[in-house]
């Protein structure tokens, strides 16, 4: 049988997190498995490079940007009723295809449960995947929730 002991579950805090994170969380239940919370924080300086802004943009200070996302991690867990499983909540800074990919090789991830946004034609093709970039980089199985259905 299939051993798993950790799930790594990334949030970006949008509309398509708290399915992933109730999926992850049941499978970390019924597994008895490490849950692992992983918010990416985007430095902005790498997101827009000077080159392509005639006048920089004000950005809060990357300290700011990582306390509101344990912040919001803390919250996520008081809002899923996640407590009980005692998750460990995990903040990188980077790109997030690539910090997920990291961290499940630092961590030794058996599972990652990863939401889509379900974006398409255009949108995919200017913004990307990062659950695409994941399933095809990643060490272990990942686990792919499509967005709610409006």
């Amino acid at each position: 049988m299939v051993a798993i002991r950790r799930i790594l579950a990334p949030a970006d805090f949008d509309v398509c997190s708290s399915p992933t994170i109730r999926y992850a969380a049941e499978l970390a239940e019924k597994f008895g498995a490490e849950l692992i919370l992983l918010h990416i924080v985007q430095d902005l300086a790498l997101a827009m490079p000077d080159a392509v802004m005639p006048t920089p943009v004000p950005a809060p200070a990357l300290t700011q940007l990582i306390d509101a996302a344990k912040t919001g991690l803390e919250n996520l867990v008081k809002a899923e009723n996640l407590g009980r499983l005692n998750p460990r909540l995990e903040v990188r800074v980077g790109s997030p295809a690539g910090e997920i990919v990291a961290v499940a090789n630092d961590l030794k991830v058996d599972l990652v449960c990863i939401g889509t946004h379900g974006r398409g034609g255009l949108a995919h093709f200017l913004l990307g995947s990062v659950a695409e970039k994941v399933v095809r980089q990643a060490p272990c199985p990942v686990l792919t929730i499509r967005p709610p259905t409006k």
